[in-house]
């Protein structure tokens, strides 16, 4: 059979219907080869039966035959017009769907048939809607039908059994009919459907009759009283870019006699998306003869799907994105970041630092610190901390870093290099601020000048205990980047030989929901308790005790970058040295 059918391309909804056209021109010729093979000559008579060897069928067991449970039931109306309802007797079925569901009782079916009052025999059965629908079928003479039945058993010395059926009454001849249908399986069929948003449908392509199920419009967006729509009314609802593969399903289906399956979507509003699964109807040894197929409603999944994978692959550009945020900018902060050579150490004094960084964000954090000798025979000391992390974080470092590098050989005060750093970072934009310790020593008086922009203050350990070194008079300077034009105050803190200097960033000190002077106060105690016994001379023991007053206050609770710079007095030189930087 050739699977090349109709001459519109698939993608046209006209495709499907010469699709079934030419299906139904090959039922046709089927129809009409069996009807010539079966025509045989002949009378045209039917043969006399004998009526004498004919049964006759008693009402008894036309009653036993039906596959329903049923009771039969005798109407008692009273002179008032009420009615009541007698047990009159019940079939085959009814029997054993008794005893399937309470095997116990069987007292209801020892009761002489017309002598017990049917809700004596099931009392809560009156509270039903039984007694309603007899009444009706009694009155009307109509069959009524079905309506959700429930009432319970009581077995004796057992337990309540509740029955939960599908009830119908009709009359039949002066009594009354009460059949039922175990549990609900029509309702429990439409709301599984419902739930599941599923249906069903079967197309007959000999006269484009269509039977639907439960729920069919509710899947397909149409609205509740609309017709099943045939093949050619489902490919003209499809987006035209699914249209082929129906087509395609459909050609397996109805041409090559299989089983497909596919996904739709639907042009509605709002468009939905739903997965056709069909297989053949057909005769045996004839061509197909109808389609039969289930339709799922899988927006909702498809949606939740998709809303997943792009959230998914949002996720993964973001990593990808922060990795290579993070590669630049820890190659930026190696490039910046210096390595202490001891080249402070003419001017007596030791110096070392301790970098943590921020767990939560891979170590970029704008932490930065310098320390250096200049031409005039000084020391400069700085720390500081732009704001934010990342890449940006960085580059400010670097800049304010590098400028102040270049500031430091005018050999202007401490107060005039902050200023103009100040300046620096206001030009580079309104997010560019950072706050800092900027000091220069003076190695022949052990005096050390020192400027704060928004920074927390320096501690101080001497002879086993340490304080905060107080802020110049009229409290710290405004952060870098805050006000163009900013002047800042210095104060003077003369050192002596032993004595340690601690400059920090917040992230050594602030935790999340913490109060700053418990934080500090905090600092102090660690400092100090570390301290108890002196520290360990040279760089290596400087560097040791600052990595242990970090360990002891980053604990679990680490919320920013934090390092930490290190200055001790070791002894007073009988000269400063001058010399450029190496």
């Amino acid at each position: 059979m050739d699977d090349k059918v109709g001459s519109q391309a698939p993608g046209d909804a006209r495709a499907v219907e010469e699709l079934i056209a030419e299906q139904r021109r090959r039922i046709h010729e089927y129809v009409g080869l069996r009807e010539r093979q079966a025509s045989r000559p002949g009378t045209g008579e039917v043969p006399e039966q004998d009526a004498a060897g004919m049964p006759p069928c008693e009402a008894k067991e036309l009653f036993d035959a039906m596959p329903v449970p049923g009771l039969l039931i005798e109407p008692v109306l009273a002179a008032d017009g009420t009615l009541d309802f007698l047990y009159a007797g019940q079939n085959a079925a009814c029997r054993r769907y008794a005893a399937a569901v309470a095997p116990e009782w069987e007292s209801w079916s020892q009761q002489r048939p017309g002598l017990v009052r049917l809700f004596d025999l099931f009392p809560s059965m009156e509270n039903s809607r039984v007694p309603r629908l007899l009444a009706d079928a009694y009155r009307t003479g109509r069959p009524q039908g079905p309506v959700s039945g429930e009432w319970f058993l009581h077995v004796p010395n057992g337990p309540v059994v509740r029955i939960s059926n599908e009830v119908r009454a009709a009359r039949c001849g002066g009594h009354l009919l009460l059949t039922w249908e175990r549990g609900h399986r029509e309702t429990l069929a439409r709301a599984a459907q419902r739930m599941a948003q599923v249906c069903w449908a079967e197309w007959n392509l000999s006269d484009s009759a269509v039977l639907g199920s439960y729920g069919v419009q509710q899947v397909l967006g149409l609205g509740p009283v609309a017709p099943v729509p045939g093949l050619p009314d489902l490919a003209a609802m499809t987006d035209p870019g699914d249209r082929g593969t129906l087509y395609e399903v459909l050609t397996d289906v109805i041409v090559r006699g299989r089983s497909a399956e596919c996904e739709l979507t639907l042009t509605r509003v709002p468009a939905r998306i739903v997965r056709f699964s069909a297989e053949p109807v057909r005769l045996q040894g004839g061509p197909v003869w109808g389609v039969r197929g289930v339709i799922m409603d899988i927006t909702r999944g498809r949606r939740s799907r998709e809303r997943a994978q792009h959230a998914e692959q949002e996720a993964h550009s973001e990593r990808e994105r922060t990795r290579g945020l993070t590669d630049v900018a820890v190659t930026l902060r190696d490039a910046v970041v210096p390595r202490f050579a001891n080249e402070l150490a003419p001017l007596g004094l030791e110096t070392a630092a301790v970098y943590c960084p921020d767990p939560e964000a891979a170590g970029v954090g704008g932490d930065w610190f310098k320390a250096r000798v200049l031409p005039s025979g000084g020391a400069l000391l700085a720390i500081g901390d732009a704001r934010g992390h990342g890449l940006e974080a960085v580059t400010l470092m670097a800049k304010l870093r590098y400028a102040l590098a270049g500031l430091a050989y005018t050999d202007e005060p401490v107060e005039k290099l902050t200023a103009w750093l100040n300046q620096v970072a206001c030009d580079d934009g309104r997010e560019s601020t950072a706050t800092a310790i900027l000091a220069r020593f003076h190695p022949a008086a052990s005096l050390l000048r020192w400027v704060c922009a928004g920074h927390p203050p320096p501690v101080l350990v001497r002879g086993g205990s340490a304080r905060l070194l107080p802020y110049p008079l009229g409290g710290p300077g405004l952060p870098l980047g805050v006000v163009p034009g900013e002047t800042y105050t210095a104060t003077d803190t003369t050192l002596s030989p032993g004595d340690v200097v601690l400059m920090y960033t917040d992230g050594l000190v602030e935790r999340r929901g913490s109060d700053l002077d418990t934080d500090m106060a905090r600092l102090l105690r660690v400092a100090e308790r570390l301290a108890r016994g002196g520290i360990t001379p040279g760089h290596d023991g400087l560097e040791s005790y600052g990595q242990a007053v970090a360990q002891d206050m980053a604990g679990a609770h680490q919320s920013d970058d934090a390092t930490l710079l290190l200055v001790r007095r070791v002894r007073v030189p009988t000269a400063p040295p001058g010399g450029p930087e190496h």
